[in-house]
């Protein structure tokens, strides 16, 4: 009977792993190629480059990126100001 072992890749740069083709953040939880690559591969530089395994860095990838990140806080900033201008309103309204 043969054994089949899992696949298992860790970069050498970032200390990303992935089993049988799955990447896993440090926290145990799964995650995406190109997640990482938005957030953390393609910010590298230089020789970094170089150590970097993860296929999708450098791609067009629509991965999650530290811009598409910083938007959404805007939006829920705007948001939350928003919500606190009626509330503010509507107490102004009860006195």
């Amino acid at each position: 009977m043969q054994m089949d072992f899992p696949q298992v890749k860790k970069c050498t740069k970032c200390g990303a792993t992935w089993f049988d083709g799955q990447l896993f953040w440090a926290t145990g939880n799964t995650g995406s190629d190109a997640d990482l690559a938005g957030l953390v591969c393609d910010q590298l530089e230089g020789e970094a480059t170089v150590l970097c395994i993860n296929e999708q860095r450098g791609k067009k990838h629509g991965g999650d990126t530290w811009e598409k990140r910083a938007a959404k806080i805007d939006q829920l900033d705007l948001e939350m100001r928003k919500k606190m201008l009626e509330l503010e309103r509507g107490l102004e309204d009860q006195l």
